[in-house]
């Protein structure tokens, strides 16, 4: 076990050798390491809300707003199936989440249950007697779309808030129905709320030219048609809300966008938001405007109509521009909207806390503080009791927390309040590892042994122990990282790795310090 050849020794130094290389940036400031050459690493350790400040935010999905939504969707969906097959019916209408009719008539035999299966196939129809049924979404379905919007609005909150320039946000579930944001390092979060605070859903329809506003206004909408209101300037620059009767049906969604930008009107030179779609976009906005020249045709953007000019032609090569009331700061973020993609259900902030820079700069002082008397300690402790052999378990020390971090560099792990306690934790484990070898060496001595087997010995009877109760602790690492939110995920991170550089350093780096020392100096004793 003494015996290292050439490679082993080269691989155990390249190790230690990488992982300084990884941990060195954390040294430098920003603009030194921009100075860096290419080849070397620049990652540095990201810290946490609680060491540098910023905002937190619990975000809560609105999956009432959603399920009314797509049962009003449903509504006409199925008026339109039960007409086309000449189903005869009454009373269909949305009560309590669920969705009602009765039968009159059911002509060529057609299954009323096929029939609801065709508009959607998560749905579950239930027969109350007498022709009357209730059509709903089933508990398995539910369940299940609740778990994928919650994984959509996470994606879409990380590319909004990425798309805003911010740097290295933490999203995480909670829950069924909520998301955990931190920003660290943003202080006035009134900016993200606007951005989180909007679903962002596109569509484009056509304006009904029939309906007659006089009785619209009133109440009096047609089938197929429904009152949305567009925000406009009168002469005196004040805020007015025009109604537009637009048709339901929706001719183009804004799922088809593949790219957003601000840019300027080239008629009026006014802030205005371009916008391009994909092939199968483009193919049906040339399509709807063919064939609809000389009508209004509408944007709508979270139930707001933001601008219905007419068709003049056929626009072809799925290019628009939206225009509007635009400052440049509203291009910009309608432009980041529209790029991240619309959220399938609509965010509430239901709570909200800022982390001052003062008391992140407290957290990062106090932390320190901690981790450099807990080292100090550490090593005074061994060199006091082992001597020589504790001058290598300090250096073996030093490495563990270059290889921690170098490793939360590298993997671009943020670093918390309570990680830094994982830390101080597992470099008090890694020299824990010496101990045990350091005292099996002098039980193996007391017993009579040369230097040379009362080591050897040491290493290979302390490594079995060393091994399972690092492994267990590992275990606990990785189940408080999987079960774990938030900070408990930040001390479970820093606590693993901590736990697999210590079997490195304890087991390999320090028995090739040992063995090296061993080999040079031949000694009758040992100083331990």
């Amino acid at each position: 076990m003494l015996d290292f050849p050439r490679w082993k020794l080269f691989t155990i130094l390249g190790v230690c050798l990488f992982f300084t290389l990884l941990a060195l940036p954390n040294l430098f400031s920003e603009n030194t390491r921009e100075k860096f050459p290419a080849f070397l690493p620049s990652r540095t350790v990201n810290l946490g809300l609680d060491l540098q400040g910023g905002s937190y935010l619990l975000l809560e999905l609105q999956i009432d707003h959603y399920m009314h939504e797509q049962l009003t969707s449903l509504v006409d969906g199925l008026r339109t199936e039960l007409i086309a097959k000449k189903v005869m019916y009454q009373g269909l209408a949305l009560n309590d989440n669920v969705v009602s009719f009765t039968l009159l008539k059911q002509s060529n035999n057609v299954d009323i249950k096929d029939v609801v299966k065709g508009v959607n196939s998560d749905l579950d129809i239930t027969d109350k007697g007498n022709g009357r049924y209730e059509v709903g979404f089933s508990a398995n379905s539910l369940k299940a779309k609740k778990l994928q919007l919650l994984e959509q609005s996470m994606q879409i909150v990380n590319r909004r808030v990425n798309e805003s320039g911010t740097r290295e946000p933490i999203i995480q579930r909670q829950g069924d129905n909520r998301i955990v944001l931190q920003v660290p390092g943003l202080q006035d979060p009134e900016h993200l709320k606007s951005l989180l605070g909007k679903t962002a859903k596109m569509t484009f329809h056509l304006v009904d030219e029939t309906a007659d506003m006089t009785e619209v206004m009133h109440g009096k909408v047609p089938v197929g048609t429904r009152v949305l209101f567009e925000d406009e300037k009168d002469s005196n620059g004040k805020d007015i809300h025009i109604p537009v009767a637009i048709k339901t049906r929706v001719m183009l969604s804004g799922d088809m966008l593949v790219d957003a930008a601000a840019t300027f009107d080239n008629q009026t030179n006014e802030p205005a938001v371009s916008f391009r779609f994909n092939t199968t976009g483009a193919q049906k906005f040339a399509e709807i405007t063919r064939d609809n020249v000389g009508k209004r045709f509408a944007v709508v953007l979270d139930d707001k109509v933001i601008t219905a000019p007419v068709i003049r032609s056929a626009i072809l090569g799925g290019n628009g521009i939206i225009t509007g009331s635009y400052t440049t700061e509203s291009a910009n973020e309608l432009a980041v909207l529209l790029r991240s993609g619309a959220l399938p259900v609509p965010l509430k902030v239901i709570e909200e806390r800022s982390v001052g820079p003062s008391l992140g700069a407290d957290s990062i002082s106090a932390g320190k503080q901690a981790s450099l008397l807990g080292v100090v300690l550490v090593m005074g402790f061994m060199l006091i009791n082992y001597g020589l052999f504790g001058i290598f378990a300090n250096v073996a020390l030093l490495v563990n927390l270059i290889f921690i971090m170098g490793a939360l560099s590298l993997f671009q792990a943020t670093l918390t309040l309570p990680g830094i306690a994982g830390m101080v934790l597992t470099l008090g484990m890694a020299v824990d590892a010496n101990v045990l070898i350091y005292e099996r060496i002098r039980e193996e001595i007391r017993n009579g042994k040369s230097p040379f087997s009362a080591i050897e010995h040491g290493f290979r009877i302390a490594r079995g122990t060393i091994l399972d109760a690092n492994v267990t602790t590992l275990i606990a690492a990785i189940l408080l990282f999987y079960f774990g939110t938030g900070t408990v995920k930040g001390f479970a991170v820093t606590l693993a790795i901590g736990i697999l550089a210590s079997m490195f350093t304890a087991i390999i780096l320090t028995r090739l310090m040992v063995a090296t020392w061993l080999r040079r100096t031949r000694p009758k004793t040992i100083p331990i």
